[in-house]
């Protein structure tokens, strides 16, 4: 046999062992999975048999004036009139990540709820930060938040989700981002989570973003206040906000967090209510209830915390990573509780 004919047979004696080799692993996985299941029938699903949460990518959604990248996860057993959460990454995050350590994605697939993730680009700011600082960005029907909004109405149509159940959560610079959503469309959102954000209109620049971050700049309530009224047409509602922000946070100072609470507070005309004090595994709780009786703005405070997302890391669940910090409470959890979609 010719040298070359030796060769090419080598090759396709190793492809098929290959072959052969990643055939039994599958195979052993499936039966693997098999026992486990009648093992313990009483364990989750997603210990059992977890299952893809992929993100899907959409391109084709509006304009984009923002230039952002639109992804999104709905799972299979969406029915019409579900509820959607759209999610903000922070600085140097991404949707992916964001979606693989919050377990937001997780929570939709187990409870029947869909998930929006509008992702910065590079192009637009090299730190993959929303630019929540600037004007041309967060002014209704422009920039960033314009986008955001032609993602929210894309999914609306596509999947048929219910327009008095949509929520939006956010980190750093997108939990600044959301506090701008709620400002440019009020009558969008039912309810937020802002964490370790910045209250809207905090900076008209990144130089002064950054003073900002290192302390909130100084303004009465009704100033905070005007600042949102100013952003849009008054809706018939405001939405419901909670606030989180860890007291060790190095990166955006605690006293956005009290300007948060101010500007939302004088939303809901609430400036000289007192709140509600608990807590809530080992962290500070204020809650303030509004005219309704039902809570309208609180702040969860997080003791020794820095700056991150606050999750409780459980097997098959949430998991730590960059800015996705172990707080021994989940936000993902208690916002979603909260708002009713799980």
């Amino acid at each position: 046999m010719r040298p070359l004919s030796i060769l090419r047979k080598s090759f396709a004696d190793l492809s098929r062992q290959r072959r052969r080799w990643q055939d039994g692993i599958a195979r052993n996985l499936r039966i693997s999975s098999r026992m486990l299941d009648s093992l313990h029938p009483d364990l989750p699903p997603e210990v059992l048999a977890p299952k893809p949460t992929s993100l899907v990518e959409t391109t084709d959604f509006g304009s984009n004036p923002g230039w952002l990248k639109m992804l999104h996860y709905a799972p299979e057993s969406l029915k019409p009139g579900a509820p959607l959460v759209v999610v903000l990454h922070g600085c140097q995050q991404d949707a992916t990540l964001y979606d693989q350590c919050s377990g937001w994605s997780r929570l939709a697939r187990d409870h029947g709820f869909a998930v929006l993730y509008a992702e910065q680009q590079g192009g637009n700011n090299p730190n993959l930060c929303f630019n929540w600082f600037r004007p041309s960005n967060v002014t209704r029907d422009r920039g960033e938040v314009m986008s955001i909004r032609q993602m929210i109405a894309r999914l609306e149509q596509d999947l048929a989700i219910d327009p008095a159940r949509i929520f939006i959560t956010g980190l750093s610079a997108g939990g600044a981002m959301t506090a701008s959503m709620l400002s440019a469309y009020p009558e969008l959102f039912q309810a937020a989570g802002i964490i370790a954000g910045l209250a809207h209109g905090a900076a008209r620049d990144a130089h002064r973003a950054f003073y900002a971050m290192e302390h909130a700049p100084e303004r009465t309530a009704r100033e905070w206040g005007d600042l949102v009224r100013e952003a849009a047409p008054a809706p018939a509602r405001y939405p419901r906000v909670s606030i989180w922000q860890g007291l060790a946070d190095r990166t955006v100072h605690p006293s956005n967090a009290d300007a948060l609470v101010a500007q939302w507070l004088d939303i809901h005309g609430l400036t000289d209510t007192k709140p509600r004090e608990t807590r809530i595994e080992s962290h500070r709780r204020l809650a303030y209830p509004g005219h309704d009786g039902r809570i309208a703005v609180e702040l969860i405070l997080l003791a020794d915390f820095d700056h991150g997302v606050p999750l409780k890391p459980t097997r098959g669940g949430e998991k730590t990573g960059p800015f996705m910090l172990d707080a021994g409470i989940s936000s993902t959890r208690r916002l979603a509780r909260e708002w009713g979609v799980i």
